[in-house]
């Protein structure tokens, strides 16, 4: 089965599923679906930055700060983040990630519910050479001159979801 084909609830703007869709009809429709992202920390506290392949059917060969990604159909916030997390950084036996913060994005790609994780991962990464190009990991004042610099291309959701978690946390992040 493709990514396209996986299927998806449907929710309104309130986070009620209202129906369930092929990914692909969902992001061609553009309706509301639901997503996690997953903020990532080493031992030493930075963060784990990568960039999509070119075959990802949003964003492809943008940059990101989270992991993570669509919630199947009947998946909750809390499986989807733990599963994508420990796919997408090729990793298994990480804790249960944080849920943070959750908002209704809508921007460029389309709209769709998200809410923010965070976890630490100690463990060695190997990442899912299907999901991501290249990776390191940043001090969070590396990450924001990357982002001000503006030569990478970043996800749009992902820099919303970063400039919320900011702004959630104050000066903590």
């Amino acid at each position: 089965m493709s990514a396209a084909d996986e299927v998806l609830d449907v929710v309104d703007r309130e986070d009620r599923v209202t129906g369930q869709a092929p990914r692909g009809e969902v992001y061609a429709r553009g309706l509301i679906h639901r997503c996690v992202f997953v903020l990532a920390r080493d031992a030493e506290d930075r963060i784990f930055v990568h960039r999509r392949t070119a075959s990802k059917l949003v964003f492809p060969s943008h940059y990101d700060m989270f992991v993570g990604g669509v919630l199947g159909a009947g998946e909750s916030y809390a499986r989807a983040a733990l599963r994508e997390a420990e796919e997408e950084l090729g990793v298994r036996g990480l804790a249960q990630p944080e849920p943070l913060l959750k908002f209704l994005y809508e921007g460029p790609g389309g709209a769709w519910w998200s809410c923010v994780h965070e976890v630490r991962c100690d463990l060695p990464v190997s990442p899912q050479v299907s999901e991501v190009d290249w990776h390191t990991f940043l001090t969070r004042e590396e990450l924001d001159r990357r982002i001000a610099d503006g030569r990478w291309p970043w996800v749009p959701d992902g820099l919303e979801a970063y400039r919320r978690l900011r702004a959630h946390r104050g000066s903590r992040q």
